[in-house]
């Protein structure tokens, strides 16, 4: 349940935000899953909504934007209370643009639209400018993009402002503009990554290659010498298909402790899902047959 995850009656609305900016796949399914759980017991209408935004920042992130649309028309879909909208919103309309959704992204684009008129702050009127971008391709997009990038980069919403030049930057690029793309695709990469908002940094990183520029590539460690005894063998088990409560039975250790150390094995790898694991790590057996004792574990 989220509240023993946390201490707390309250949904994890901090730690789902945060996973799922980190491009943390099994985090925000963990945390979203406790989340819907206990908000639909409590009738805590606000706390699906977070759940299923989360799930569509992390989808978006991540380019898998059919995904992205379901969890942002379930977030959307308890609409009262108009301010927790704000997030949810943005979310869906670059989703639904990215499926050919066109319907669907303008009737969230104009409910944003909506909100941002009353409140008139920097941020939502940015939000709204670059999400308006993204309903059309011609020319008419370039002035939304750049008061996007005017507004956001007024306030301290940093991780709004590397989206706007992210998606300038796509749309830069798409117009065969490729040296202005790359002078944005840079910034939205560099500010990205320093952050830690893994999953929109590689998002970044490729588009940047695609227009010419240079990310830098993500070299996996020869032989997985940065991974401890403990982390290479999870990591191990966890590629060849058992789920966290199967390695923890076969390790003596808990589903959670399981999926502490793939967190870390994933910041070390550099990757943000299971999927990727077999793409990074060096091939040969899973040793399931002599588990690392808890002593070890405890040094881990």
């Amino acid at each position: 349940m989220a509240k023993e995850a946390t201490g707390s009656g309250l949904a994890p609305y901090g730690a789902m935000a945060l996973a799922a900016l980190r491009g943390d796949e099994d985090g925000v399914a963990a945390l979203t899953a406790a989340t819907l759980q206990d908000a639909t017991q409590r009738g805590e209408g606000i706390g699906i909504t977070f759940a299923e935004w989360a799930k569509a920042l992390l989808f978006n992130g991540l380019g898998r934007y059919e995904e992205a649309v379901a969890a942002g028309q379930n977030a959307t879909s308890y609409d009262k209370d108009l301010a927790a909208l704000c997030w949810p919103l943005p979310e869906l309309v670059e989703a639904a643009a990215r499926c050919g959704m066109k319907d669907v992204a303008t009737k969230a684009c104009d409910q944003l639209g909506e909100m941002a008129q009353a409140a008139r702050s920097d941020w939502v009127l940015g939000v709204e400018a670059r999400s308006r971008a993204q309903l059309t391709d011609d020319d008419s997009a370039e002035p939304l993009h750049l008061e996007a990038i005017a507004r956001l980069g007024k306030t301290r919403l940093r991780v709004d402002l590397a989206r706007a030049h992210l998606l300038y930057g796509e749309w830069l690029r798409r117009r065969r503009r490729r040296g202005d793309a790359r002078k944005h695709l840079s910034t939205a990469h560099t500010m990205l990554k320093e952050m830690g908002v893994t999953a929109f940094a590689e998002r970044a990183a490729r588009e940047l290659r695609a227009a010419g520029g240079n990310a830098g590539r993500r070299v996996p460690p020869a032989g997985n010498e940065t991974l401890t005894p403990q982390e290479s063998q999870i990591a191990r088990m966890a590629r060849d298909g058992l789920s966290n409560p199967e390695i923890g039975s076969r390790l003596f250790i808990s589903a959670r402790t399981v999926q502490y150390h793939l967190r870390k094995v994933f910041t070390k790898l550099g990757i943000v899902s299971r999927s990727q694991l077999d793409s990074v790590l060096a091939t040969g057996p899973t040793d399931v047959t002599r588990p690392v004792s808890a002593d070890h574990e405890a040094r881990a």
